[in-house]
């Protein structure tokens, strides 16, 4: 990813959010993060960097607990 910045309707500069997609992983997000998830429930991670789930199998959801590498996915027929 490029280092460009992306401009914010207000007419402010900020830097844009890296989002790192791993294939059969986690999405890995430039912290920190406030995630709201679809009951209305928050969670936030100070770290630099965070780990979000992407295959719903992690106990910690939203945040990646690596259980994708334990389990392999049903198979579809």
């Amino acid at each position: 990813m490029s280092g460009s910045t992306e401009r914010v309707p207000t007419g402010t500069e900020r830097p844009a959010t890296r989002v790192v997609v791993v294939p059969g992983g986690p999405l890995l997000v430039e912290g920190p993060v406030e995630v709201v998830l679809p009951d209305g429930t928050v969670r936030t991670s100070e770290r630099p960097v965070v780990a979000l789930c992407a295959c719903r199998r992690s106990r910690r959801y939203p945040f990646c607990d690596t259980s994708h590498r334990r389990r392999s996915r049903p198979r579809r027929e």
